[in-house]
């Protein structure tokens, strides 16, 4: 079980570390804890202003960048004034760091929704993920280092490079031949080489409670994707890829809260597993319209109340087309 400390109270603050974007995601925790009749005030924090989800928090708070050495005492700082509760990461950035430090934040009565540093760095690291998919069983493109692949004289291609460490999309790019391979090799930062795994995408979003129990598993397939983020998405009930990514899920104890895991169902439905990302993901508004509730339940756990969770409790076939919406600041001066 998470060592964590139940509010005393209904009253307590929530914060959202990087928060950028996710106006949706704290949009659901808002009308959760509405539900909840919690009396909740939402923090975000951001390295800048300019954040559109940062503009609609209760209080901001701009901080140093993850990297830099007072971050996570910034952090510390922010909980221990403003009564926080629950710690919501919602990108790659910061998750090492806070996993690193989740017990200091324990120790002043505040959760991170974050996982173990462990599952973190086998997360992060994809050189990792994929020794731990192999150990495991669990079938996943071939992956290599740069120096590996260009020292095979029969490799097949195409083949799909990327960042071990990269996130985002960021630095990603398809080969034809060695050519290429050569070319990009020396373009992409920290560079591995994985077979192009041919199919349909999925991302799945894995609900997992305070007690390391896997409640629920959303598989959302990806229709369209800009800039590493679903923009076009729908919900699809398959029980085998729901089956295969719990398991994935309890063999590598992530949690307590949402991971993403991405696949690609290939021909003859055999599931290839490609990337874990131990968070919310950007599609996890369409899962939590569906009826999986993520915010509700991670709220409900929180003060002691129990939710009726159903393994495939969500709606089907629902699908999710975004768009870019407004948020308007006035000018400096009025």
């Amino acid at each position: 079980m998470v060592n964590y400390k139940k509010p005393n109270c209904k009253r307590f603050n929530i914060l959202f570390t990087c928060i950028g974007r996710r106006v949706s995601l704290l949009n659901s925790f808002k009308k959760a804890a509405k539900e909840l009749k919690l009396n909740c005030r939402f923090l975000g924090t951001e390295t800048t202003e300019l954040s559109s989800a940062l503009q609609l928090c209760d209080k901001k708070f701009i901080v140093k960048s993850v990297g830099h050495q007072n971050y996570t005492k910034q952090l510390l700082e922010i909980v221990k004034q403003n009564n926080v509760k629950l710690l919501v990461p919602t990108i790659d950035l910061d998750l090492q760091v806070l996993a690193d430090n989740r017990e200091k934040f324990t120790a002043i009565g505040c959760t991170v929704l974050v996982s173990k540093p462990n599952v973190v760095n086998i997360c992060q690291d994809k050189r990792e993920t994929f020794k731990f998919l192999v150990k495991n069983g669990f079938d996943t493109p071939e992956t290599l280092t740069a120096r590996q692949a260009m020292a095979k004289k029969s490799l097949k291609y195409p083949r799909f490079l990327k960042p071990w460490d990269g996130y985002a999309g960021r630095g990603n790019a398809i080969v034809k031949n060695r050519q290429e391979l050569a070319f990009y090799a020396k373009k992409i930062p920290n560079c591995i080489v994985q077979e192009f795994a041919q199919g349909h995408e999925y991302t799945c979003d894995c609900f997992i409670d305070f007690d390391y129990q896997v409640r629920c598993v959303v598989p959302r397939k990806r229709i369209e994707v800009r800039s590493g983020e679903v923009s076009k998405g729908q919900i699809i009930k398959n029980r085998v890829i729901m089956a295969q990514a719990a398991k994935l899920t309890k063999t590598l104890r992530a949690g307590p809260g949402v991971i993403t895991i991405q696949l690609i169902l290939a021909k003859g439905r055999r599931i290839e597993f490609i990337e874990i990302n131990p968070r919310f993901g950007g599609g996890a508004p369409l899962s939590i319209k569906a009826g999986a509730d993520f915010p509700k339940w991670i709220l409900s756990q929180l003060i002691g109340k129990k939710s009726r969770i159903k393994f495939d409790g969500f709606k089907n076939n629902l699908t999710m087309l975004r768009y870019d919406a407004e948020v308007w600041l006035k000018p400096y001066g009025d």
